[in-house]
């Protein structure tokens, strides 16, 4: 999913059920090989933000090249240029860290789609702007999107934890497009709305799947424009 990082207090996962780490080993989804050509090491993140943007800054850019299981607190320490023991002054640990990137930068994409669609009413045009802006934003951040598409599902309880809120908003925008669309006659009425919502979400999240693990440099972005007419030539 994608997002830009928000500043705000202290996050606590501990409700979430069971431990990342403790699923352990590494699979063939992590392509570290991969990552290792097409992303630089960590660096120290920059300075002008918080200690704790640029503890999350870094972690995207640690869990991205080295992969969550792999990734050590004190790289992301170093990257962020704070302490070993500041970590633990804004964030649990590993699984804190990760599950707040994906809450902060979800509720802040959802945000700034909101923004992008305030003055547009036509239904297509709606269902053209969310699909550019998916995959314009996650096509900004080669390491977000790697985060997102890979270190964020190796664990069905982690997913499923938050696939009840951040996920399921995402779709019920969608699903309110496909309605308003259906209401005023511009789609048809036979597909069911949450049906239409999520294979548009699919569609999105396996371009930026292929787009991470793909050997060619091309913008995301560039096939907007292809899906938004396949999606809505099925809507139509």
């Amino acid at each position: 999913m994608p997002w830009t990082t928000a500043i705000g207090g202290r996050s606590s996962t501990s409700c979430v059920s069971g431990s990342l780490d403790k699923t352990a080993p590494l699979n063939e989804h992590s392509f570290m090989a991969r990552q290792a050509s097409t992303l630089t090491p960590p660096t120290e993140t920059a300075r002008g933000t918080t200690k704790r943007e640029r503890i999350l800054r870094a972690a995207i850019e640690v869990f991205a090249l080295n992969g969550y299981f792999n990734a050590k607190v004190s790289e992301i320490a170093k990257s962020a240029g704070v302490a070993d023991g500041t970590i633990y002054l804004y964030f649990d640990g590993k699984e804190d860290l990760l599950i707040t990137i994906f809450r902060e930068h979800t509720r802040n994409y959802l945000q700034s789609l909101e923004l992008a669609l305030a003055h547009v009413r036509r239904p297509e045009e709606r269902i053209r702007i969310a699909i550019r802006h998916h995959l314009e934003t996650l096509g900004r951040d080669r390491s977000l999107a790697i985060v997102a598409q890979v270190e964020l599902r190796h664990s069905l309880k982690f997913m499923s934890l938050l696939s009840q809120q951040e996920v399921a908003d995402y779709l019920n925008m969608l699903r309110k497009m496909i309605e308003h669309g259906q209401s005023d006659g511009s789609f048809r009425r036979t597909i069911h709305p949450q049906l239409g919502a999520k294979a548009v979400f699919g569609i999105l999240d396996e371009m930026v799947t292929s787009w991470i693990l793909s050997e060619k440099d091309y913008a995301l972005a560039d096939s907007a424009d292809q899906i938004a007419d396949l999606v809505l030539t099925g809507l139509l």
